[in-house]
């Protein structure tokens, strides 16, 4: 059996407590070295083998869990954030679909959500945003020509930009060119949650001159949106005017 789990956004206390559980359990543990935290390799039981997927292709990671099975042992396949986001995992469930080994996915925390609890802010705010558009700047990996952030800056809404740190300079004019305001909130967070967490607040017009003049390059999220504002409408559900099904309108 393979178990895919959400490492979580960076602290070790932040993966799930099951996740915890199916790390503590495992015969062999790979995981991506890159950006998982390295403390949660504590959670492994003795004699456990430990792999970094980071040094790994996706074929010697297919192998490394093929013997596994073949020995009946059960292998964890460590992710950061959560596996649903950037994680590479659909071509692993193929390839053990292949092979009619089992497996199951255990949810994390991804950054994002690490992002919004160390920016202390919602980002679905009543008369701001009501719509989060994750995605990432074209790079070395491209994206669909539709999902270009230019197209997609034009909705206005919360955005947030996966490994895009090296490529701040093409985010702020696509951005720009989309149609997001210079004046527009922004911010970047460094390795959220983690303990050397940082976090750097600027507009969408200052948003690479931040980046490059901090030197940040990698294990960052950016964000942009009117969220980060002062601005933004009282939610209707704690509105004692505005009734729901437990609870009348009042005066």
């Amino acid at each position: 059996m393979v178990h895919f789990i959400g490492a979580g956004s960076g602290a070790a206390d932040l993966i799930t407590v099951r996740g915890a559980r199916l790390l503590g359990e495992a015969d062999v543990i790979i995981y991506a070295g890159s950006l998982v935290n390295p403390v949660l390799l504590e959670y492994a039981k003795p004699g456990c083998e430990v792999y970094n997927s980071a040094r790994m292709t996706l074929e010697e990671v297919i192998e490394v869990i093929r013997l596994a099975e073949a020995e009946g042992r059960t292998t964890a396949r460590l992710h950061t954030g959560d596996p649903s986001l950037y994680g590479a995992v659909r071509e692993q469930f193929d390839a053990l679909d292949a092979l009619g080994i089992e497996y199951d996915v255990c949810p994390g925390v991804s950054a994002f959500c690490g992002a919004a609890a160390a920016l202390r802010r919602e980002y679905t705010l009543p008369e701001v945003s009501q719509s989060v558009i994750i995605t990432r700047v074209a790079g070395r990996t491209p994206v669909p020509e539709r999902e270009h952030i230019r197209s997609l800056a034009r909705h206005g809404a919360t955005m947030i930009l996966f490994l895009s740190a090296s490529l701040a300079r093409e985010a702020q004019d696509e951005l720009l060119a989309g149609g997001y305001p210079p004046d527009t909130p922004a911010a970047i967070v460094y390795k959220a949650t983690w303990p050397d967490e940082r976090i750097w607040r600027c507009t969408v017009e200052t948003l690479a001159e931040t980046v490059l003049s901090n030197d940040i390059t990698k294990t960052a999220l950016i964000v942009i949106g009117d969220f980060l504002g002062d601005g933004y409408g009282r939610s209707k559900l704690y509105d004692p005017g505005f009734g729901t099904g437990y609870r009348g309108a009042r005066p």
